[in-house]
């Protein structure tokens, strides 16, 4: 029976997973090697479940409940030691993930369950770095987590069905629908959807239309909730070029070289929200779309 989880990585998606299964009465140890991140962290936990209560949909009780059940570390052998799940949400770094996965394998618990984030990179590819590929699995939450009710489950090629359950089940617990997936590159979710944000920005790059209009159509024409470059400023335009990277490597296809224009910003650093200008310049305390200097007319 999974009580206690480890969510390693305190960033936008760490602090989210760590939110909702410590609203869910689960016990969290949060980690980080930044003890600023992890504080950083804990306060926008807080401020979501502020929002939570305004909305009406938990009461106070239930906030201070949910902080009570998250604990912060900067040690992460102690932090995974009595863990029943650890669930990795580090940076979308390869090297970065097969590391921390060798370290936890080495410490968490023999029958603890390991879970890995990550959008793109093979799940087979992580478990190989553990001496328990059979237990390891993806499980890919959507941003923001408080929110959005899928989770996208992928089986790598040793992973166990009674692991696979495991997660399907813990992830209705959690308030979330789960659906599965096999180990692909960019699994289902963003083998559709970044190929899309790509072709939206080669579409920008070629002349076709600008930033509003691209973002208008899709969102007037496809119900959209968000335009593809608006998407692609709040993923972060790293993490679509590390994805777009990983689908054209993995597949071997020209169809998914990333977009030159993508590439140059990413390398310019206007990576978007994260840094306050990508397509859109984004301001603090305002939620108004401006377009970036760079592609007005």
């Amino acid at each position: 029976m999974i009580n206690n989880v480890a969510v390693i990585g305190a960033g936008t998606m760490g602090n989210g997973i760590a939110h909702v299964f410590a609203q869910h009465n689960f016990h969290v140890t949060l980690i980080d090697i930044s003890s600023q991140q992890l504080e950083k962290a804990l306060a926008t936990i807080s401020k979501n479940l502020d929002r939570q209560i305004t909305k009406g949909q938990i009461t106070e009780a239930e906030k201070q409940s949910a902080l009570q059940n998250i604990v912060i570390s900067t040690d992460i052998d102690q932090g995974v030691a009595a863990a029943h799940l650890v669930v990795e949400a580090a940076t979308e770094n390869e090297n970065l993930k097969l590391q921390i996965f060798r370290q936890i394998d080495a410490i968490a618990p023999q029958d603890c369950i390991l879970a890995t984030n990550t959008s793109s990179i093979s799940i087979t590819k992580i478990a190989a770095a553990t001496q328990r590929p059979q237990q390891v699995i993806g499980m890919h939450f959507m941003n923001p987590v408080p929110v959005m009710k899928l989770v996208e489950v992928i089986n790598g090629y040793h992973t166990s069905s009674y692991v696979t359950g495991t997660i399907v089940e813990l992830s209705k617990q959690l308030g979330k629908i789960p659906a599965l997936a096999n180990d692909y590159p960019g699994f289902v979710a963003n083998r559709i959807l970044m190929p899309m944000i790509n072709e939206a920005i080669y579409t920008l790059q070629e002349g076709v239309a600008d930033v509003e209009a691209i973002d208008t159509i899709m969102k007037l024409g496809m119900a959209h909730p968000m335009g593809p470059l608006q998407l692609a400023d709040f993923i972060g335009l790293d993490v679509c070029l590390s994805i777009m990277k990983v689908l054209h490597e993995g597949f071997g296809d020209p169809k998914y070289a990333p977009c030159p224009l993508l590439v140059n910003m990413v390398h310019a650093g206007r990576l978007g929200v994260k840094t306050g200008e990508g397509f859109y310049v984004y301001t603090p305390g305002s939620k108004e779309l401006v377009v970036s200097e760079k592609f007005r007319k």
